[in-house]
């Protein structure tokens, strides 16, 4: 990212100048959206990889290829049940999971 005087500035500069330091409620309202867009965009890398279409995998699992696609583009929250389903029975996988406290 550049500044007005051409200054290079970091991404975690940036952020925290955008979404405030982390601990507060507007970057930890930012962090959230962005895992849940990380996880719309591992389920479509995934679903391409197996060369399937939205519609195959919405079919594989029981839903719709609209709900899909709100899914892959960060337009709908999805239940943990849901997306596990997604990964076991349309794309054959298994989730992981950690946390970090």
């Amino acid at each position: 990212m550049k500044t007005k005087e051409n200054k290079l500035v970091s991404w975690d500069d940036h952020i925290d100048k955008k979404h405030g330091k982390p601990g507060t409620p507007s970057r930890d309202k930012y962090e959230e959206e962005f895992e849940a867009f990380k996880i719309g965009v591992l389920i479509q890398e995934a679903r391409k990889r197996k060369n399937l279409t939205q519609e195959e995998l919405a079919e594989r699992v029981g839903t719709t290829k609209n709900y899909i696609s709100r899914i892959e583009n960060n337009a709908s929250d999805i239940r943990l049940s849901t997306l596990m389903r997604i990964i076991r029975e349309g794309l054959g996988g298994h989730l992981k999971l950690s946390l970090d406290i």
